[in-house]
Formats: structure tokens, sequence, C-alpha cells
């Protein structure tokens, strides 16, 4: 109970001497609140220690800081780069693969070739039509007109 009042106590001086909430460097070596120095982004170690230098909040450590954005920056390229792995992925696959394209090449030689059977069974069958009479004039009048 004693240690929780004393961290309690100590955050609420650190959180009364902030005059804002992010421009204020808090050090734990000497529990100052300095102004942030905007020229750089991490603050020198003449001002303060990186391990004791606190940003905003005191509970908000340099280094955890600097952990947690890379994490957070590493994830986020991560997911950029599957995102894109995916849509590549799916762009491949729309394309036909080698087998698709084989079904459909033996396809279509399978109806150029049923097309040539039948222009000759068509052919064969008029010849046969015209051998015994049976073959039908494109115009049956035609005879008519000849009178």
């Amino acid at each position: 109970c004693v240690l929780a009042w004393t961290v309690l106590s100590l955050v609420f001086y650190c959180v009364s001497n902030v005059v804002g909430l992010f421009q204020c460097l808090w050090c734990n070596t000497n529990k100052a609140c300095l102004d942030y120095p905007v020229t750089s982004v991490l603050p020198p170690a003449s001002l303060c220690k990186l391990s004791s230098a606190r940003w905003g909040v005191c509970w908000v450590n340099f280094e955890a800081l600097i952990i947690t954005m890379s994490v957070v920056g590493g994830a986020f390229l991560l997911g950029i780069a599957v995102c894109c792995c995916c849509c590549c992925r799916r762009k491949r696959s729309r394309k036909p693969d080698r087998s698709e394209e084989k079904a459909i090449r033996e396809r279509e030689e399978r109806r150029i070739r049923q097309e040539e059977r039948r222009a000759e069974m068509k052919t064969r069958h008029d010849e046969i039509r015209k051998k015994y009479g049976l073959f039908k004039e494109e115009n049956p009048y035609a005879r008519f007109e000849n009178n």
C-alpha cells in the first residue's frame, strides 16, 4: 500500500510539473521537467540520458517508445507486403495456367477437326444425292425460267 502511494504521488508530482503534454521532457535522474529540444528527434545525452528520459507523460519511456514504434512500423510494412503479394498472386491466378491453356487449345483443335469432318460429310452426301438424282437445287424454280 505504501509502495502504491509512493508511485501515485510520484506520478502526480510528475504530471503536475508537465507544462504541455508533448512539450515536456521529464528526466528521472534529476526529477526535472525540461523543455523538449525540438531541433532533434531524440534528446541529447548532455540534457538527459535516454534510459531515464520520459516524453509527454511520465510513464512514456523513450527506449520503449522507440521499440514500440519500430515494431508497429515493421508490422505495418509487413502488412503492406502481404497485401501486395496477395494482389499479385490473385492477378496471376486470373490468367489461365498451362493445363488450362492446353485444354483450351485441344478443345479448339477438336472443334476445327469436327468442322472439317462435317464439311467432308456434306460434300460426300451431296455427291451421293447428285448421283441418285436426289440433289436439291439452290432455286427450285430455276428450270421453269429456262423454258
